[in-house]
């Protein structure tokens, strides 16, 4: 059984992490907290599925975690920011909320791959990761990724990843989502007390 104080310390672990480093920006219009807020807004628009929502909330919370820095694209390296936070979040969350995290870089070079207009519509940030993460997918990639479990919400999320993107948007701050964060953890039962 997860306690509330064990739920309630992996909630201020992740309000710290944006608190100390959502100010950054990789390159995009808007800070990491502004676009995971977005990303959740869009989810939560969307009808998403409660866990879905936190993914679409924490689907960047690797960026904070890597120790490459702001510029790693600049410097031509992929973090792999997805793997970091999928891994990270594993602690506390299933996989209906780890998961779609973990393939939401794959989701996007399949969109690639399979939608050229979709390559259009990417920030100049997202094209330039794109290229470090293995550009669009092979058919042999389409068909692995297809065949995973939560291609499905990896997608869902990536499209809400990419409408997070407006400057000045006006969007719940992080405390609206503080009891789903809770919901999820209880619901994991992962914690220990």
């Amino acid at each position: 059984m997860i306690s509330q104080p064990a739920a309630d310390a992996f909630v201020a672990e992740l309000v710290d992490l944006f608190a100390r480093l959502g100010d950054l920006r990789y390159g995009e219009d808007v800070s990491q907290l502004e676009h995971a807020l977005q990303t959740a807004h869009h989810a939560r628009v969307d009808d998403a599925p409660p866990a879905l929502i936190v993914a679409a909330l924490l689907h960047d919370i690797g960026h904070l975690m890597q120790k490459t820095g702001e510029n790693a694209a600049d410097l031509g390296i992929d973090t792999r920011h997805e793997h970091i936070g999928g891994g990270y979040l594993a602690r506390a969350f299933g996989p209906d909320v780890t998961e779609p995290i973990r393939l939401h870089v794959a989701a996007k070079r399949y969109r690639v791959a399979v939608d050229p207009a979709y390559f259009e519509r990417l920030s100049a940030a997202s094209l330039q990761s794109l290229a470090l993460q293995g550009g669009p997918m092979s058919p042999d990639e389409i068909t692995a990724f297809l065949a995973e479990p939560a291609a499905q919400d990896a997608l869902r999320l990536r499209g809400y990843d990419e409408a997070g993107k407006a400057p000045d948007a006006d969007v719940a701050g992080l405390d609206a989502y503080h009891d789903l964060l809770r919901d999820q953890i209880y619901r994991a039962g992962r914690l220990s007390a």
